[in-house]
C-alpha cells in the first residue's frame, strides 16, 4: 500500500460531450469537481482491511450516486494538527493548490460543528469560454465527531451547471500518525463517474501542510 490509494464507483449514465469534459475543471479544494492526483507523498502502512462505505455517525454518501470516489492518505502529524487544518474552512487556500482563483467563507461563526456551513466560490478561466465563469459551493455540515469524522452535504452551481455532493473524511490514530480517509459522491447533470473529485490532490496537500507544521 503505497501513497495515496483511491477507488472511484461508476454507474453508466448519458454522456453530454465536450461540454461535459470542459466542465471537469480542476476544484480540489471544493470537493466537488475533478482534479489530477498529485503525486503520492510517502508510503501508507498497512492498517487492515478498509471499510466498504466510510461514514460519520451511521452517515454516508449517496451509494446511488452517478459518480462516487474514495482515497486514503497517511500523515506524519498529531491528530490537533490535521484536524485544525481540515476544520478551519477560510485557511484552506493558505495551504490548498487548485488550478483556479477561488475563496471560501464561513456563514456561521465559532468552531466547525454541526449545521455549520460554508461557501467556496471557484473563478474558472474564460477561455475555453463553455464552462461557467464560476461555481458556487454552498455546503452544510451534517454531521461531525471532534477528531473522528466529519460529513457534509450541498450543491455545487454554475450557468448551466448543477451537482449536488456528499463528502464524508475519517481520521484515525494509527502508529506514527494519522490515516485520513475520504470518499465523495456526486448528483447531478455534470456528475462525472470518472472523475477523481480532486480527493488525492486536497490529501497530499493537507499532508505536505500537517508535515510542515513545527512540532512543540
Amino acid at each position: 500500500m503505497f501513497g495515496t490509494r483511491s477507488t472511484t464507483s461508476r454507474t453508466p449514465r448519458r454522456r453530454t460531450g465536450a461540454r461535459a469534459a470542459l466542465l471537469a475543471v480542476p476544484l480540489a479544494v471544493a470537493g466537488v469537481l475533478g482534479a489530477a492526483a498529485a503525486p503520492a507523498q510517502a508510503v501508507t502502512p498497512d492498517h487492515g482491511t478498509s471499510p466498504a462505505s466510510l461514514t460519520c455517525q451511521g452517515k454516508g454518501v449517496d451509494p446511488a450516486a452517478e459518480a462516487r470516489h474514495r482515497a486514503e492518505i497517511f500523515i506524519q502529524a498529531p491528530l490537533r494538527t490535521v484536524w485544525d487544518l481540515q476544520t478551519d474552512v477560510e485557511g484552506w487556500p493558505s495551504w490548498q493548490k487548485p488550478a483556479a482563483p477561488m475563496t471560501v467563507k464561513r456563514l456561521d461563526s465559532g468552531p466547525l460543528r454541526k449545521h455549520s456551513r460554508f461557501r467556496a466560490t471557484i473563478h474558472l478561466p474564460s477561455n475555453p469560454p463553455l464552462p461557467p465563469p464560476a461555481v458556487v459551493i454552498t455546503s452544510t455540515v451534517r454531521q461531525l465527531q471532534y477528531g473522528k469524522c466529519i460529513r457534509w452535504t450541498g450543491p455545487a452551481d454554475g450557468a448551466g451547471f448543477h451537482i449536488d455532493g456528499i463528502h464524508v473524511w475519517n481520521f484515525i490514530k494509527v502508529p506514527g500518525g494519522i490515516l485520513v480517509r475520504t470518499e465523495e459522491s456526486h448528483t447531478g447533470p455534470q456528475a462525472d463517474p470518472n472523475s477523481d473529485m480532486g480527493l488525492e490532490t486536497w490529501l497530499n496537500d493537507l499532508k505536505t501542510a500537517a508535515e510542515s507544521v513545527p512540532r512543540n
